[in-house]
């Protein structure tokens, strides 16, 4: 016999934490809701707004979720992998992060009922995956196509992202430019279109640039501030003297030497000048330094010139004029110059800034926006990246569907009907999914101060006579046509918010330990209390 066997093993560190199966089921469930209520209060037209503050005293008013998410000083992991669901949700499509969150907050609230009953999460994960893989069809079945000639329901598209917002009294104006810009872009990439935001005017200031927006000036006073039909070299090169690599000396031991010395830099930079201006151009863009010699010589050549300019602007300035970048001053030539009708410094809310106007089929664009104070010019470039990711999406897909809650209707129904194919205890949880799926009408009912239970029913309703493209009207309170009434989104919101809340419900069921190391500073909280949820908070508030 073994006298030792009743000593106590210890495996984990002095003040180490665990908890364990349903303790932390349970613990990461409230965690996970905990995040989905608080921006739960945010969604749709009627969506209220938070305001953030940080440790510094600097203030953020929005009602965008994945702004709200990143904002707050969450600290316990289950309720990270929800925020990494709104910023997934974000990076994939642009919009729909707060639809994202409250689904999953919703699937895991409906898992917590099954795992009151013994249901195993094993089983439960087993049924969201079929549930999520039939509602993901349930969609594509209900979508309608879509194509870049459809201007009409790609500007509904633009002012549907935007309703809600604060920019929403000028969604119209907002909602043309976003079209015009994505549909100008190479490949619809709402990358090749630049944002700049400048604090001053109105929202209805805002302006889409054929071309581009640099956020520099002029090097040197004696160069033009405006050129006409301007030929625009790209160069990737300084035009200065290269540094030594090495530590070098030079001994100059009279006033002849230093001359000759000084003469030989100032024949190679005007040589360097030379070719620039050989090449005809009327405007220079440099990424690297210029020597204030060398600004002389092109300043008296009439060019304008700019230096240091971001590589990613250098290279939206390519797609936007059709130059192209030089590696070498020997390689610059006329065929590598690009165009703009007019080349400007203007002076925009006390800073110079140089505009690229009127390029010829332009695959780059800029969006200057304006706005009465930063707190507003900073909602209104949230509100138009929501809208140009979204466009963006619907034309990726070429599909798009309903919004006012009529998709989550549709799949709630399809599922419904979808679990009576299973005899097993994942119909259970199939029937949960498609529960979970209403929390979305009946959040957008509340939100609005509407009774969620009647408008619920009559969704329903309106849905069991085949009308799959009615939902709710926040602004009237009834069951319309939301096709209509010009209320629809991309498809791919939709698909990408129910894939990453159910991965999202099933890694985080499938967990049944929680174990923070002892050197962990967080304070153990009372039973059935997440830890970490203390940090839930909002930065600076208490």
């Amino acid at each position: 016999m073994n006298q030792n066997s009743n000593q106590p093993i210890y495996v984990l560190p002095e003040g180490a934490f665990k908890s364990m199966n349903r303790g932390a089921q349970y613990a990461n469930i409230a965690a996970a809701k905990a995040v989905a209520d608080a921006v739960r209060t945010t969604l749709g037209p009627k969506g209220m707004d938070k305001m953030i503050v940080d440790s510094m005293g600097d203030i953020i008013i929005t009602n965008d979720g994945v702004t709200i998410l990143e904002e707050m000083q969450i600290e316990h992991p289950a309720a990270k992998m929800l925020v990494e669901v709104a910023k997934t949700q974000d990076e994939e499509v642009g919009d729909g992060t707060t639809t994202a969150a409250i689904i999953a907050g919703e699937l895991l609230k409906k898992a917590e009922g099954l795992l009151d009953q013994n249901i195993h999460s094993t089983v439960i994960t087993k049924g969201y995956k079929y549930a999520k893989i039939k509602a993901l069809e349930i969609l594509n079945d209900i979508s309608i196509d879509i194509n870049v000639g459809d201007k009409e329901n790609l500007t509904k598209i633009a002012i549907t992202a935007m309703t809600g917002k604060s920019s929403e009294k000028a969604s119209d104006h907002l909602a043309n430019i976003s079209v015009e810009a994505i549909t100008t872009v190479s490949d619809y990439d709402p990358e090749n279109i630049k944002i700049e935001k400048k604090q001053g005017g109105s929202i209805e200031d805002t302006e889409l640039i054929m071309g581009l927006i640099i956020d520099k000036e002029v090097v040197h006073p004696g160069m033009p501030k405006s050129v006409k039909d301007a030929k625009i070299a790209l160069i990737d090169i300084p035009l200065e003297m290269d540094k030594t690599e090495t530590e070098a000396r030079i001994q100059i031991t009279s006033p002849e030497q230093l001359q000759s010395f000084l003469d030989q830099e100032d024949k190679i930079l005007k040589g360097m000048v030379e070719k620039v201006a050989n090449s005809n151009c009327t405007v220079l863009f440099c990424q690297k330094g210029i020597d204030d010699m060398a600004q002389h010589y092109l300043a008296k050549k009439g060019i304008m010139v700019l230096r240091r300019v971001k590589k990613s602007d250098m290279e939206k300035l390519a797609r936007a004029t059709g130059g192209k970048i030089a590696m070498s001053l020997n390689d610059l030539s006329e065929s590598d110059l690009g165009f703009a009708g007019l080349v400007e410094e203007k002076k925009v809310a006390g800073e110079e800034m140089i505009f690229i106007r009127e390029c010829k089929d332009p695959k780059a664009v800029s969006i200057l926006i304006r706005g009465g104070t930063e707190h507003v010019v900073e909602e209104v470039e949230r509100a138009m990246q929501d809208a140009i990711r979204g466009i963006s999406s619907a034309l990726e897909i070429g599909k798009i569907v309903a919004g006012g809650g009529s998709p989550e209707e549709a799949v709630s129904k399809g599922l419904l009907k979808f679990a009576q194919s299973y005899s097993g205890r994942e119909q259970l949880a199939i029937v949960a999914f498609a529960e979970a799926m209403e929390i979305i009408p009946r959040t957008l009912a509340e939100n609005a101060g509407l009774d969620p239970i009647d408008m619920l029913v009559q969704l329903r309703s309106a849905h069991d006579e085949g009308k799959s493209t009615y939902g709710i009207d926040v602004y009237t309170g009834k069951i319309v046509d939301m096709l209509e009434k010009g209320v629809i989104e991309p498809l791919k919101i939709k698909t990408q918010a129910i894939k990453s809340a159910g991965e999202v419900a099933e890694m985080i069921l499938r967990i049944d330990d929680i174990i923070a190391g002892g050197s962990s500073k967080q304070p153990q909280m009372p039973q059935g209390m997440p830890p970490g949820m203390g940090g839930m908070g909002m930065p600076g508030m208490t």
